[in-house]
């Protein structure tokens, strides 16, 4: 089994809630039609636009992502949903990846899920080796992020290769799950009763991202996460026409 990662890209006059909402029913509908094995919509709808943190390196920037799992990268499957992706939107590239997950999300209810998503998307920076690089963001980043902020669903993608022609460089996708609230709220991001101990978390977090260089070259969205189909499990969504 494989884990696809499609990043969606369009403007944000054209990343309305109607394309939003068509993204997480009617679309995804149809890639678990072609019998996939998980299925979850991250979009960056009404619930989130008042977010305080947002990075943008792409043009037009990223406005949902869409991950899959698959028998093969390569196969039937990834080919499809990669078509009908990239029909919904200005650019859609696909992601083969590795997935570890540092803080487990329990989602098992497939509705949104509570709070909202973070998403990173993360680029080495030519200075570092690849080996390098990945010790400083998972063996030691790692530890710092779980730490100082609130969040309570934590998964790192590793990319192993880009699956769509012209993809732009990314070498890993971060998934993290906040309280409602840290939306707004920096004091909740950081899960801080006070002015001294946020100062010191901030600094810690922005000293340990200046280390893995993802204080520059970097790519962040706040989305709604749908789980539609939960991989590794009973289908819960009938296939249209079953």
């Amino acid at each position: 089994m494989e884990k696809l990662v499609f990043v969606l890209r369009r403007s944000d006059s054209d990343a309305t809630d109607s394309w939003c909402e068509s993204l997480r029913t009617t679309v995804a509908a149809r890639l678990v039609d072609l019998g996939v094995a998980g299925v979850t919509v991250y979009v960056r709808d009404a619930a989130v636009r008042a977010a305080l943190m947002r990075m943008v390196t792409l043009d037009p920037p990223i406005a949902a992502v869409v991950t899959l799992w698959v028998e093969q990268s390569y196969g039937p499957e990834a080919t499809a949903a990669a078509e009908i992706l990239g029909a919904y939107a200005t650019a859609a590239h696909g992601y083969l990846v590795t997935e570890s997950v540092p803080l487990r999300l329990d989602d098992a209810v497939p509705t949104r899920t509570e709070g909202f998503g973070n998403l990173a998307f993360l680029r080495r920076p030519a200075e570092r080796t690849r080996e390098e690089w990945l010790r400083r963001w998972q063996h030691e980043h790692t530890e710092v992020a779980i730490e100082t902020q609130s969040t309570f669903g934590y998964t790192q993608n590793v990319v192993v290769r880009a699956i769509t022609p012209d993809a732009p460089t990314i070498d890993a996708i971060v998934e993290e799950q906040f309280p409602a609230a840290a939306l707004t709220d920096p004091m909740v991001w950081y899960d801080t009763r006070d002015a001294a101990e946020f100062r010191d978390r901030v600094r810690r977090m922005l000293d340990s991202v200046a280390r893995i260089g993802a204080d520059r070259d970097l790519d962040t969205v706040s989305v709604s996460r749908y789980p539609v189909l939960q991989p590794f499990s009973l289908r819960t969504h009938q296939p249209s026409g079953a």
